[in-house]
């Protein structure tokens, strides 16, 4: 349960695949005793395949707290296309008020996209996702919702790039491990990362691999230092963890759940 310094503990759902259902991913986060779950609102567990007011309720009996992750396969809030990208907007906010009604504090947010050179340069696109990002970020502040944007593996926004979100929203984020590995950080940059910025950080992802990959391998199995790498969330922190693991496997989840409060 939530330890004294105000850190929550949770995971990322893999409820999008089908493979495990939305109330039997609840029942899991409560099982293993996690403070809340991150329900993915894409495929079969897409927006409109859910009836808000059901997960909400579900989730309370459970004594979980809830977050979402918006969609982003196949949105392009980034697009300098207007049609195609007020149309991305429309479904984000559409999420955001699924996420409202059933009662998540948090959603997490790709501020990525696929208009990138040569047809596309960082400078061009930059300033359409900031823009992105207030309206979603505003959107969601007036319904309760905090919106926490991802650092992105590889294309806008990485880790490198989130300076920019702080300096120009006042949007949150969501540090994402294994995506600031494959970015070149090591655990020692991503103690200074979450140092310099914990005031902005609300959210994490502990994403663990075995190389600087995109890997999402049980928490612990890795070669991720996060003993290093968390140390800042010990120190009067106050935020959610989530850890991100591609498995339906219990036991796996709840070794990942006792390797993440080892750390913490």
């Amino acid at each position: 349960m939530t330890d004294d310094a105000g850190v929550r503990r949770g995971y990322v759902t893999q409820t999008h695949t089908g493979a495990v259902s939305w109330d039997e991913a609840l029942r899991q986060a409560s099982a293993v005793g996690f403070d809340f779950a991150e329900l993915y609102l894409d495929g079969a567990t897409e927006r409109t395949r859910l009836d808000p007011g059901s997960v909400g309720s579900a989730a309370a009996e459970e004594g979980l707290d809830l977050l979402v992750h918006l969609p982003f396969v196949d949105l392009e809030i980034g697009s300098p296309r207007d049609p195609v990208r007020e149309g991305s907007l429309s479904e984000q906010r559409a999420c955001i008020e699924a996420a409202a009604e059933m009662g998540a504090e948090k959603a997490v947010l790709h501020a990525g996209t696929s208009a990138r050179p040569p047809e596309w340069q960082l400078d061009e696109i930059a300033p359409i996702l900031l823009d992105s990002i207030r309206i979603l970020d505003r959107f969601a502040a007036d319904r309760g919702v905090e919106i926490c944007v991802e650092n992105l593996p590889g294309v806008p926004f990485t880790v490198h790039h989130l300076d920019r979100v702080f300096e120009e929203t006042e949007a949150s984020a969501t540090f994402d491990t294994g995506h600031a590995r494959v970015d070149g950080m090591d655990a020692d940059e991503m103690a200074d990362f979450l140092d310099a910025h914990g005031d902005r950080v609300s959210h994490v992802h502990v994403n663990d691999a075995r190389e600087d990959a995109d890997e999402h391998v049980p928490t612990g199995s890795g070669t991720t230092d996060f003993e290093t790498a968390l140390a800042p969330l010990r120190e009067d922190w106050t935020g959610t963890v989530s850890v991100e693991v591609y498995t339906f496997d219990f036991d796996y989840l709840e070794l990942s759940a006792e390797k993440l409060d080892a750390v913490l």
